[in-house]
């Protein structure tokens, strides 16, 4: 840091170097600014645009969410809610793993409806009693908030 700045040091990306460094593509880091999901933090003397290391790790939060089958619209709608709710990054970040990870939770759980509805009551009960307590418990939470908890 120079003597007399106020700003601390903090790295700066041009777009292929920040498409390498997450793993993806210029284009796609061009789109996701498009789509208004990142934004540079300022533009170079050759009007490039630079971005930080927070907007590493947003497009690393993305790229999760979207591996979990969020749509782009949906993440940008929860990075939004995020947002409204707090200025604090670190309590934001782990709201959407939080929220994220329960998503994913219910689709796997929907997943296995089918399967489950199937069972009859004595498979149901072996199955559930080789399972530990913990996970039985969340399953059995998460199907009372799907409403569909009659198995145990």
């Amino acid at each position: 840091m120079r003597q007399g700045s106020m700003e601390p040091q903090r790295n700066l990306y041009r777009i292929g170097e920040l498409a390498q460094l997450a793993g993806i593509s210029p284009r796609t880091i061009d789109y996701y600014t498009g789509i208004g999901l990142i934004h540079p933090v300022k533009r170079s003397g050759g009007n490039y645009r630079l971005y930080d290391d927070e907007t590493l790790e947003r497009i690393r939060r993305i790229e999760q969410l979207k591996a979990q089958k969020f749509t782009l619209e949906e993440i940008k709608e929860k990075f939004a809610s995020f947002t409204r709710v707090t200025p604090n990054e670190h309590v934001s970040r782990k709201l959407v793993d939080l929220q994220s990870h329960l998503t994913q939770l219910e689709r796997e759980v929907k997943e296995l409806e089918p399967v489950l509805d199937q069972l009859k009551p004595q498979q149901a009960k072996r199955l559930f009693r080789a399972i530990t307590p913990q996970t039985a418990a969340c399953i059995e939470a998460l199907l009372l908030l799907l409403g569909k908890s009659n198995l145990m």
